[in-house]
């Protein structure tokens, strides 16, 4: 009986940390079946669904609105919000519409350069907070005027030339990017090497978004500055208390915000091939960042969620719009729907704090 009982207590807490980590991941998991049924639904209803044109046209119309969510999630788990991150990403847009032309080299400079554009400005955001001892709500709110002020000045109208090979290359599959540069081939052309074959349809947004989720924030929030955030937006009291880098923190989080934003706004420029200070764009995509936030389960008061559960909430509000189009939804009710759906999502986060007794078990 003792051996049946010390056999069985292993297996017990195993599942008591699943459970545990269910629990912690339900606003994330909630996401993910919102976007399964809306882009399974939308994939359905489709005359060409489930095929690579249509992945790829997807892909090009999620990555920008991906990479502003993921911007707004790292101040919002320092436990602020950052209303300049539309405007940043339609400063780089316009400033990328001058830069990425000419040769090789000239182009590369003019992606490093929107990328420093992007990354200075969120670390302007972050001196600003932290130095100014200004709000972060307010703050961005006066840096975002900032930045469209500056894309005005650069674009007062829409315009611009990027690279063509450039522009196809990156908003087509890796097959399409392969053959322009020439690479992977076997003495035919580019993208021929029959090792690169079975991922030669994958589209290029697509691989973009995964390096930047994988190659950016995943090593930076295992960095004692990004644990740092998280603690933070817990707790900023116990984490100065802690002996914690706060106002690295809090720099870091801004300038991380301001490189993804730049990220989006380039993006945006390469697939548009323009430059274009749109303030309703801007403030629309502002807009769309925290309500990506939200869906994907990251909680405005801070200290928990990650930038990977953004971009689930992004693809969620855009499988969303897919569907508008299949439906032939007026273009007055999608507001309402697109409402609904974030109340939804809000409620759900919100039952979990009025179900719980104990303040400390949501963070358990």
């Amino acid at each position: 009986m003792a051996d049946a009982a010390l056999s069985t207590a292993p297996r017990a807490a195993r599942g008591g940390t699943l459970a545990l980590r269910l629990r912690q991941n339900a606003g994330l998991l909630g996401a993910i079946g919102l976007f399964v049924l809306f882009y399974g639904v939308y994939n359905l209803y489709h005359p060409r669904g489930f095929s690579q044109q249509v992945l790829i046209q997807n892909a090009n119309e999620v990555f920008t609105i991906a990479l502003v969510a993921m911007a707004q999630t790292v101040p919002v788990i320092l436990g602020g919000l950052d209303l300049s991150v539309g405007a940043v990403m339609t400063l780089v847009n316009c400033l990328a519409s001058h830069l990425v032309a000419g040769g090789p080299g000239e182009i590369g400079l003019g992606i490093l350069a929107c990328l420093a554009a992007g990354t200075a400005f969120g670390f302007l955001n972050g001196c600003v907070v932290v130095y100014g001892r200004i709000q972060p709500i307010i703050a961005t709110l006066a840096t975002g005027a900032i930045a469209i002020g500056l894309a005005l000045f650069l674009r007062p109208k829409p315009g611009g030339k990027l690279d063509a090979d450039l522009s196809w290359a990156m908003t087509n599959s890796l097959g399409d990017f392969a053959e322009t540069y020439g690479l992977f081939g076997d003495g035919s052309g580019g993208g021929q090497a029959p090792w690169f074959q079975p991922i030669a349809g994958i589209p290029v947004p697509l691989v973009l978004l995964v390096l930047v989720a994988v190659g950016v924030w995943m090593p930076f929030r295992r960095t004692l500055t990004g644990r740092t955030v998280y603690a933070v937006g817990s707790a900023e009291g116990a984490a100065f208390m802690s002996g914690l880098p706060i106002a690295r923190a809090k720099l870091a989080a801004f300038t991380m915000a301001g490189f993804f934003a730049g990220v989006g706004g380039l993006f945006l420029a390469i697939q548009t091939s323009t430059g274009n200070a749109d303030i309703p764009q801007a403030g629309a995509y502002t807009l769309n960042s925290i309500a990506a936030v939200v869906i994907g389960g990251t909680s405005l008061l801070g200290g928990t969620g990650g930038a990977v559960a953004s971009v689930i909430g992004a693809l969620v509000l855009r499988a969303i719009s897919f569907n508008f189009r299949i439906f032939d939804i007026p273009p007055l009710m999608q507001p309402l729907v697109e409402g609904l759906v974030l109340l939804a999502a809000v409620s759900l986060g919100a039952l979990r704090a009025l179900r719980t007794r104990n303040r400390l078990e949501l963070f358990r």
